[in-house]
């Protein structure tokens, strides 16, 4: 079992307890009622954490687009962190990074078909999606577990492997955002960046450790990497990361936690150097100086492997020579279940949306208004809890 990437500031944890303090009231006005969580009369599936930093929630939500997308209309809604625009979005074909965020913009150019939204008022943009699309089957809301305005059906909780949060403290002194009880609002809690060696007595020493209740399921996942693909050259042929043995590699990232990329990387080429910026970082003219002068550092055979998050922001910037367009390649991450236990999340995910989708209920409906035994049921449309399930 693993803790080692998780840093305690014990000089803060006054500071701690203060904040620890503000974030209870806040989920007791919750829990009290004095504080209202919505509910939709579609399915909404929420992916998020109660940590500062990645647990690969985008990943996640990839997965579950395409788990869904080829027999339900699918939408996203994020909040659509450091755009420069406002209020409800929905991406197009002119949208940008800078418009729509980061991430929505990374899943709207790799899943077209499917809607994706932004909007920092949750509930605002529920409303707002059904308000224009009336087919829409199911929503995912991306990083919203503490966006307690909104009751989804699904909350699926995300831990770090490597920032298990048995182990972490409140902001400051840690980076939970919240105290270690609000795990228990999950329905499904994902220990994520697992090791793809992780035996067998870790599996149960974690899910022992994680201490969820009957109604919550635990999953195991890793990471899996795709061939590396062009960023510029368009034309060019995607790379195996195979082809890598003899090469020198400038991992450049702005991403919450890149440690786990650099760990899987490092095996497979011939040296790898790393250079990392904050999360969402806004790259400058003075970070393309930089870039510059690490990759010129490199001897031949060389190349710049970056994320699909970065890669983003790297389209229309400026400044960047033709040597770096010339070798800086993408690297696709995806999401795999440990254990056995794809086929297991799936049917939960495929049957909740099944069971609670538009024309479900409708057909529901139609049932509820047929007499039975001389009674009429009414026509209040029925949803079925995750958790009964």
């Amino acid at each position: 079992m693993e803790g080692d990437f998780i840093k305690i500031n014990r000089w803060l944890q006054p500071l701690s307890w203060f904040y620890g303090l503000g974030v209870r009231f806040r989920n007791t006005l919750f829990e009290t009622g004095f504080l209202k969580s919505r509910s939709f009369s579609i399915p909404v599936i929420s992916v998020g954490n109660i940590t500062v930093g990645g647990t690969g929630k985008t990943p996640h939500v990839e997965y579950l687009i395409r788990l869904l997308q080829d027999h339900s209309r699918v939408a996203v809604l994020s909040r659509g962190y450091k755009r420069k625009s406002h209020g409800f979005q929905i991406a197009n074909e002119s949208s940008t990074a800078r418009t729509i965020g980061d991430e929505p913009f990374q899943m709207k150019q790799k899943f077209p078909k499917v809607i994706v939204a932004v909007d920092k008022n949750r509930v605002h943009g529920i409303e707002a999606l059904n308000q224009k699309y009336q087919d829409i089957d199911v929503i995912l809301l991306d990083d919203a577990f503490q966006h307690r305005y909104v009751k989804p059906g699904i909350n699926i909780l995300l831990v770090d492997y490597h920032r298990l949060i048995i182990y972490d403290t409140l902001l400051p002194a840690g980076r939970l955002r919240e105290p270690l009880t609000g795990k228990n609002r999950a329905d499904m809690v994902i220990i994520t960046k697992c090791p793809k060696d992780l035996k067998p007595m870790e599996y149960r020493v974690i899910t022992k450790a994680m201490d969820l209740y009957p109604y919550q399921q635990i999953f195991f996942t890793t990471l899996e990497y795709g061939e590396l693909t062009p960023l510029f050259k368009k034309e060019a042929p995607t790379v195996n990361l195979d082809k890598l043995k003899d090469h020198n590699v400038l991992l450049l990232t702005g991403i919450a936690s890149p440690r786990q990329m650099k760990e899987d990387l490092t095996p497979v080429v011939s040296k790898l150097s790393m250079l990392s910026f904050p999360d969402h970082h806004a790259f400058s003219q003075k970070d393309i100086e930089q870039i510059s002068s690490e990759f010129a550092k490199l001897p031949s055979p060389k190349c710049i492997i970056t994320t699909e998050k970065d890669a983003a922001r790297f389209i229309g910037l400026e400044g960047l020579s033709n040597e770096i367009k010339e070798n800086i390649y993408i690297l696709p991450v995806r999401i795999k279940f440990m254990l056995n236990q794809e086929e297991k999340f799936n049917e939960n995910i495929i049957g909740y949306v099944r069971k609670n989708s538009r024309n479900s209920i409708l057909v529901k409906r139609k049932d509820d208004h047929k007499p039975k035994d001389g009674n009429h049921s009414g026509d209040r449309p029925r949803t079925i809890s995750f958790r009964n399930n």
